[in-house]
């Protein structure tokens, strides 16, 4: 069964990596590859409060557009070995980016959603855009992975997972980070962040758990005394040179304290690594 892979596009350089990372990362693996480009009309403002419609002019100008961005990007995928494991589809929507993301994602069951974490307009000194943010939030149908616009494709070779191990963990939430680790042979380092060291018996029974998931792969467990999470985790990943961060997002679970505004102030926009959002 070939895996499903969405990755949006805006025809930036950032919406490029993430694609070029995406195609290596699961170069081994049989994949369609989905490229979706959200097209907006220029002319339509709130005022108007018609939607331009498919057959019109400028729709149909919108789309063309959006059609010779794809052009133009195939063809500089072609500076890839072509892989004959991967096929290609491009689509062209005029809709919400969210929407159409979640439209995509029902229509052509995807398995993965890989997005830049600046478009276009990214400024400087944000990490994560916010339309990635909220994907990362609120797309619950598949897994998400953030690539971060400076980071250049290398195997991963160690992956950081925190976790405050409070609620259960089930094999499927956690099998596209194993076969991540699986594929590229990568160690999972799971890091618990926390002022006391001594875990409940709860926290105990999960650990234990998570240490029957991880059994396939090689894993180890670590703990850092830190009173802010975040901080914590950054330091972690910084001081390891660790090649992506993965972790379950349960709902709001690590929102209020990971991957809120501050935290982009705090570790600043150089110190970065791809992050997966499983759920």
């Amino acid at each position: 069964m070939d895996k499903r892979i969405l990755v949006p596009t805006d025809f930036s350089k950032n919406a490029l990596n993430a694609i070029r990372y995406a195609l290596d990362l699961y170069a081994k693996l049989d994949c369609e590859f989905y490229f979706l480009n959200v097209f907006r009309l220029d002319s339509y403002t709130t005022s108007t409060l018609i939607l331009p419609e498919p057959g019109s002019a400028a729709y149909e100008a919108a789309k063309a557009e959006s059609k010779k961005g794809f052009v133009k990007l195939l063809d500089m995928l072609e500076l890839h070995p072509d892989n004959p494991k991967h096929s290609y589809y491009t689509i062209s929507s005029f809709n919400f980016l969210s929407e159409a993301l979640k439209q995509t994602i029902a229509e052509k069951d995807i398995d993965l959603l890989v997005m830049g974490t600046q478009g276009a307009t990214g400024t400087k000194g944000v990490i994560f855009g916010s339309n990635t943010v909220l994907a990362m939030e609120k797309i619950r149908e598949c897994p998400v992975l953030a690539v971060p616009e400076d980071v250049r494709f290398s195997a991963p070779s160690e992956i950081v997972f925190p976790t405050d191990f409070k609620l259960a963990f089930k094999r499927k939430e956690l099998s596209y980070l194993i076969e991540i680790a699986k594929m590229h042979e990568a160690a999972i380092r799971i890091l618990y962040v926390s002022k006391k060291d001594a875990l409940t018996e709860l926290q105990e029974n999960n650990k234990h758990l998570l240490a029957n998931i991880l059994e396939p792969v090689d894993h180890s467990f670590h703990t850092l005394s830190k009173k802010d999470v975040s901080d914590g985790i950054m330091t972690f990943v910084e001081s390891r040179d660790s090649d992506m961060i993965a972790f379950i997002n349960h709902k709001h679970f690590f929102f209020g304290s990971v991957f809120s505004k501050p935290l982009v102030k705090e570790i600043g926009y150089d110190a970065t690594v791809p992050i997966l959002a499983l759920h």
